[in-house]
């Protein structure tokens, strides 16, 4: 019976874990504390001023310090690849686990992406 319990108990347990997500697309933050990423399945929320964010949001370099593109003084977009848990449901990131920009070349050539 112990066994049983055991592997019901495990069951669960792993039947509510996240995969980890590699998302690669447009990283957009055009004003403070507010961040998506829009990539082939959409826009995905990992900040909204006021809001909850994304755990791992310190894991974004500093975006300006490459290819980046100004919008709105400091703020703007870039090109990026995200492993995330999310939420398919919310279409929220709830975690990041890494962060690494990419040429603004590689998403302006991938055909799947909205124009920024």
């Amino acid at each position: 019976m112990r066994t049983l319990m055991l592997f019901i108990v495990l069951g669960c347990c792993l039947s509510s874990a996240q995969a980890a997500d590699v998302r690669c697309g447009w990283l957009e933050n055009p004003t403070p504390a507010n961040w998506w990423l829009v990539d082939k399945d959409g826009a995905w929320t990992l900040s909204t001023q006021g809001s909850t964010q994304a755990k791992g949001m310190d894991l974004i370099p500093d975006l300006t310090e490459r290819e980046f593109v100004r919008t709105n003084g400091n703020y703007g977009y870039a090109c990026a690849c995200l492993t995330t848990e999310v939420n398919l449901k919310q279409k929220r990131v709830t975690r990041i686990l890494t962060a690494r920009q990419l040429p603004l070349s590689r998403c302006r050539a991938d055909k799947r992406l909205p124009k920024p």
